[in-house]
């Protein structure tokens, strides 16, 4: 074969393989072959609780939505640490995602001095999901009917609360309202808020904040009794339940919130479609009825409506950590 000849073949094959390469980079900013293999959803808690019940609610339709199927993955441990590394170090291509909340970028970032990753840069966002306005519950055999019952007794014994975990909004719920009301409280960290719930209607803790989806089980059982909605206005699941800020504490207010987020790199083509999805998945009406009966407020919107949210949320809890002089050391 002459030089010619050699020189024209690879060149031929080189320019193929520029090609081939400049397809793939295309296909994958474009999103348009994706998805075209299951797509892992990792949760921050274990089986049970608010976070579980969404994305276990939503995820068939959504696979649906999104065309492929949807496999939720519980990765608890770490006030959601642990899911959130998980997700920041897959490979940026959609098919690992983050259910992220208020644990993983609200609160609980100020609580890990050390982290194998950056919240607001190795995550970023897809769009939010849903919120629960947070309600607290005391165990059915201790002796209150109102906060101002609770008040009383906390001043005259050690009580104890439970949460799902150092850093969640549980737990600065309850820290907030022994700043609010001068009592003192022993707090009681589990690793998500089934186990927690489990051990306040059995009666090892005396009281929990939490969402509706955690504890409406024991509500109906008569294991747990509302007391008090920490919200601006009531609850449509409990309309009979006051919120602090009719008794008298304005600043009692917090929600546990859900959202989608991805690894950073993902190509925003990818970001959009997911997000058109999860959009539509949250306007079907039976599964939006399903996650207000749960006591959620749905919450469709863009990646950035979902990242200014979660970035005045996570400034807000910043000042209520400084003011009530909360320890955030590990």
């Amino acid at each position: 074969m002459s030089r010619t000849r050699v020189f024209l073949s690879m060149s031929v094959a080189l320019l193929a393989a520029l090609s081939s390469s400049l397809s793939l980079a295309q296909t994958a900013s474009s999103g348009s072959a994706y998805p075209d293999k299951p797509v892992r959803l990792i949760i921050t808690v274990p089986p049970g609780g608010a976070s579980d019940f969404v994305a276990r609610t939503l995820s068939e339709r959504f696979g649906k939505e999104l065309g492929t199927t949807i496999l939720v993955e519980n990765k608890a441990g770490a006030n959601g640490t642990i899911a959130s590394a998980l997700v920041a170090r897959a490979a940026p291509d959609g098919y690992t995602l983050l259910q992220s909340g208020i644990s993983t970028h609200g609160i609980g970032p100020y609580f890990y001095e050390s982290l194998p990753y950056a919240p607001f840069k190795d995550l970023i966002s897809i769009g939010a999901i849903a919120e629960f306005p947070i309600i607290l519950t005391v165990n059915a055999q201790l002796p209150v009917q109102s906060v101002k019952d609770l008040i009383a007794l906390a001043k005259t014994k050690q009580l104890s609360f439970a949460s799902a975990g150092t850093g969640s909004a549980p737990h600065l719920s309850g820290e907030l309202f022994k700043t609010e009301t001068n009592v003192n409280m022993v707090h009681v960290p589990y690793k998500g808020s089934a186990p927690a719930v489990v051990d306040v209607a059995s009666g090892q803790v005396d009281m929990m904040f939490d969402g509706i989806p955690a504890l409406a089980p024991h509500i109906k059982s008569g294991k747990l009794r509302p007391i008090a909605a920490v919200s601006l206005k009531r609850n449509s699941q409990m309309p009979d339940l006051p919120t602090f800020t009719e008794l008298g504490y304005p600043s009692m207010i917090a929600s546990v919130w859900y959202g989608l987020m991805a690894p950073a790199g993902t190509p925003q083509a990818i970001i959009d479609k997911v997000n058109a999805a999860m959009n539509k998945t949250l306007a079907v009406p039976e599964l939006q009825k399903k996650l207000e009966d749960g006591g959620a407020i749905v919450m469709p919107g863009t990646p950035k409506e979902f990242e200014a949210f979660y970035l005045k949320d996570y400034a807000r809890w910043g000042e209520v950590i400084k003011k009530a002089g909360i320890s955030t050391k590990q």
